[in-house]
């Protein structure tokens, strides 16, 4: 017979905590760098990305899916990927403390 307990202490240590607000920041630092990367000719598609409910950013514009493939010179890797790998880097900065 094998007996496993797993038990999880609800004690929140310093680092957790400052872990947990530096995630909390990450969507806004996100939507940050989305916008950064989005090109701007009339402002137009700047102008319509917003973050929705802290958690998604909506770029709601007819042509939003063609710059995001790299159809602008601006941005050739488009505004989803280098918002996906900033997240990423942040995240594992914040986790590793690095």
């Amino acid at each position: 017979m094998i007996k496993m307990s797993v038990q999880f202490s609800n004690k929140i240590t310093p680092l957790l905590k400052k872990q947990q607000q530096q995630i909390k920041k990450l969507p806004d630092q996100a939507y940050k760098v989305f916008v950064k990367n989005t090109p701007v000719r009339s402002g137009n598609a700047r102008r319509n990305t917003k973050l929705k409910g802290k958690k998604q950013i909506e770029a709601n514009y007819p042509y939003a899916q063609r710059l995001d493939q790299g159809y602008s010179k601006q941005s050739p890797e488009g505004m989803v990927q280098p918002t996906e790998d900033f997240i990423i880097a942040q995240f594992n900065k914040i986790m590793t403390g690095k």
